[in-house]
Formats: C-alpha cells, structure tokens, sequence
C-alpha cells in the first residue's frame, strides 16, 4: 500500500458519480496498489465516528470502477483491514461490464490528423494538463462516440468545455449524468435539486487555427466592446441552441434547463469578451458618469446590439425564454486551466513556471476596473487564493447568471461554489463563494530558471490564455 496524496484523490474522485459528494463520511486517507491501478480509502463519519471503506481499480480501458463502497464500520482497524486485500500487489485491470461501450484512447491519433493545439499537448512544459484532460476524458459517464476524434481534430474547445464542465460539476458534490445524446448533462444533488446543461461554444465566422494565434485586441471603444462583435456571438449561438427545443424534450420538460457557453469567437477573444454576455441577456450597458466628482458607472438600458442584424439585446428581460433557467459560463477553459490545477495542487514542475496574471473583480461599489494580481501558480499566496481547496479549483471561474423569469429556476444551493448573478429590481446582484473573483487573466509560461517576472514587467505581453 503507498499513501495517495489528497490532492491526487481530488482528481481521481471525479470519477465517481457524484465527485467529491462525501456526505458526513469524509476522506481520511487514501492508498495505491503497486501498479497504482487500485486505490483505497479510507473515511470517517464527523457525526457518529464510525469508519468506511472505498475501492476503485482501472477498468482494462483505463476508466475507473467501484470495487467496493462500505459506511458505517466500528473501527479504523476494521474498516483498514476491508482495504488491504485488494491493495496486494499489483492486481490486474478489471474487464468491461457487459454492454458497456470501451472507452477509445484519447492519444491514438492513428489515421488522424490531429489539430496543433492537441499536437501542443506533447510538449514537455503541458505534460501536467495533457495528463489531466485525460483523467476528465476518463471520469466521463458517457462520452458519445465522436469524442475522442473531436477533441484531436477541430472541435478540441467543444470537448474541452465539456471535460471541465464535468470537473466543475463533481467538483462541487453533483451528480453527472449522460443518460441521453442531448442535453448533455443532467446534474443533481443530495438535496433533490436538478438542471439539464447543454453545452456550447461560440465560435468564430470563419474558422482559424487557435494554437499559436495572435490574441485579439479588444475593441478600443466601450460600447463596441460590450454590446459589438462579442454580444453578437453570444446571441446568435445562444438562440441557435434555443432553437432545438431541449426544454421539449419528455426528460427535460418540466425541469430547469441551461445553457453552458465558453467563448472562443476570436483568438484570447475570452480575456476581454466576458463583459460583453450579461449586457446581452439583461439589456444593459454600464456606462461611466460623474457624480459629485467621481467617476462611477451606473446602467443604461439597450434594446439592440450594435451591428446591421439589428440583434435585440436583453434574452431576460422579458418571459419570452421563461424556458431556460439560465446561462453558465467561464472564461477559464483554456489549456493553462489543465495545468493551473494540477500545479497548484502540488503536482511536480521542475522545469517550467507557470505565472497568472490578470485582474480580480473589485467588488467595491462603481468601481470601473478590476484589481490587478501578478501570480507564481505555485505559490502559497496563490493557493491560499482557494480556500478551502487550497489548489485552483475547476469552478473558480464558473459563473451563472439567473433569468429572472425562469418558470424553473436554478437554485444558488445546486452549484454552491459558482459564482451568481441575479437582476433585482434592475440591479445586477452578486453571490460568490470565492472571495477573489477572476475577471480576465493570461497565463505565462517560463523557465524555472527564469527570473519571477514582476506585474509592471508583465503588463502588455501577448501570451498564450
């Protein structure tokens, strides 16, 4: 038996059905076979003391089964011992269920021809998030069939956003199902809570290649940036799903549905475009004023997107789409994300930095810009940023914003850990479970042996998000 860190536990429990989803019975350790191909754990009840045991060992296709899920034993000594039998030595792969599709390999390109950006995931400095894109591959209920050849060739950010979806979801305790083709998540909680997810990308006019592309400028004026180019493709990729009817569906109808938009219209177009999808769905543009000598924004309402399509802005502003519950959203489902966790969880890096720079959401009442942070990923300070995971978590982006109209509306109890915004009595309210709050961030990629860059050094520089 050989300790498992519990930060690598965090990663592999993303497996199971509900995640991290404990209950009262806790993580109190955790131990690998010799091929690592078995894990054990160990938890403890916080209320009556009594002991569990959980086993999971790699199916022959890599994905992770539960060997054995046991609560309520009288005794660490006992519930250890239920444990050890199937940590001995190095026990093989177990066979796949009967009926149970196996799981392709996300590495076997084998007559494909892979996109760069999936190439890039071979280069040494993204050995850590190549790795883990495959445990959220692996952690999958049940991937449809395209997945694999569409994360290698040009629908990679498609899957990508689905994987770290999963991640956000189990992260916070969910159950993920993939019960049907579409929508593509049903979640719940213990607490009898549910929603449909369907996931989808904006993505650009004409297709470009994302890897090693020159990140795109925001537009210089205001207005242009928040209810221009960007607004236009949240709208149109948002009523282009809405078309499909999800909310009629027999195992939808009923429930609170939503959609889970990650932006990739334009290179980097995620570092500046965040702003531009709640001035859409709630019809409002903040605009600078003076008063009393400072300057402060304040809202003005916007009915049209600026544009020829003449694009009507506020989705939520009347019962029109009473349907969908709400939007989600990040813009931190990047490749960086990958490796960001895995390295601040402890993951080993000797050879390379990974720096994040960006800005935090300054919560302070009109402020106009956001706080500026320059971060080693491998610091204290930035762990400490997460508490109380102590490492970058998957949902630290993740936000929802509310329709007000929702005849089925998404409770803040169903994903406590994202971020939620509400429009009460025509202001945009805000609920967050982080106390820092990323609003845009790049990340840079460096020698260990180069020197800590400093945030005035680093301000302007184009690197890879």
């Amino acid at each position: 038996m050989k300790e498992l860190p519990q930060t690598l536990f965090d990663v592999y429990a993303l497996a199971l059905p509900a995640g991290l989803a404990f209950g009262n019975d806790l993580p109190c350790g955790a131990w690998t076979s010799g091929n690592d191909e078995t894990l054990g754990v160990l938890t403890r009840n916080d209320v009556n003391g009594t002991y569990g045991c959980l086993v999971m060992r790699r199916r022959v296709d890599n994905v992770w089964t539960t060997l054995k899920r046991e609560v309520g034993i009288p005794g660490e000594w006992r519930a250890t011992e239920a444990i050890k039998p199937f940590l001995e030595g190095s026990p093989p792969r177990e066979p796949i269920p009967s009926g149970i599709r196996r799981r392709a390999p996300l590495w076997d390109t084998e007559g494909v021809e892979p996109s760069n950006i999936f190439q890039s995931l071979a280069q040494p400095s993204r050995r850590i998030g190549a790795w883990m894109l495959n445990q959220l591959y692996l952690a999958m209920p049940n991937p449809d069939q395209n997945w694999v050849r569409d994360c290698q060739t040009e629908n990679f950010h498609t899957r990508l956003w689905e994987a770290c979806l999963l991640a956000c979801f189990r992260e916070q305790g969910l159950r993920v199902e993939q019960e049907f083709p579409s929508p593509d998540f049903r979640i719940s909680n213990r607490a009898g809570g549910e929603a449909w997810v369907e996931a989808v990308t904006t993505n650009p006019p004409v297709r470009y290649e994302h890897y090693g592309a020159e990140p795109s400028d925001a537009p210089e004026d205001r207005k242009e940036k928040l209810i221009g180019p960007a607004a236009v493709r949240y709208a149109k990729t948002i009523r282009s799903k809405l078309q499909k009817e999800y909310h009629l569906m027999p195992h939808v109808r009923g429930k609170p549905f939503a959609l889970a938009v990650a932006d990739y219209h334009a290179p980097s177009s995620m570092v500046w475009s965040r702003e531009a999808l709640p001035c859409y769905l709630y019809g409002q543009f903040p605009k600078v004023v003076e008063i009393d000598g400072e300057q402060v924004a304040v809202e003005e309402e916007v009915k049209v997107l600026l544009g020829a399509e003449g694009i009507p802005a506020g989705l939520f502003c009347s019962d029109q789409y009473s349907y969908l519950s709400a939007i989600l959203f990040s813009n931190g489902c990047t490749l960086p994300k990958l490796s960001r966790v895995g390295i601040s969880a402890g993951a080993a890096e000797k050879e390379y930095r990974y720096v994040r720079i960006g800005e935090f959401y300054d919560r302070t009442p009109g402020a106009l810009v956001g706080i500026p942070f320059c971060m080693d990923v491998a610091s204290q300070e930035y762990k400490d940023l997460w508490q109380p995971y102590g490492y970058e978590p998957w949902s630290a982006e993740l936000e929802v914003y509310h329709n007000p109209y929702a005849s089925y509306p998404i409770p803040d109890a169903l994903l406590p850990e994202a971020t939620h915004w509400r429009m009460i009595d025509g202001e945009g309210i805000c609920r967050a479970f982080y106390p820092y709050s990323i609003l845009r961030s790049r990340t840079l990629v460096q020698k260990a042996s180069d020197p800590m860059p400093t945030l005035d050094q680093i301000l302007g520089k184009r690197d890879a998000t």
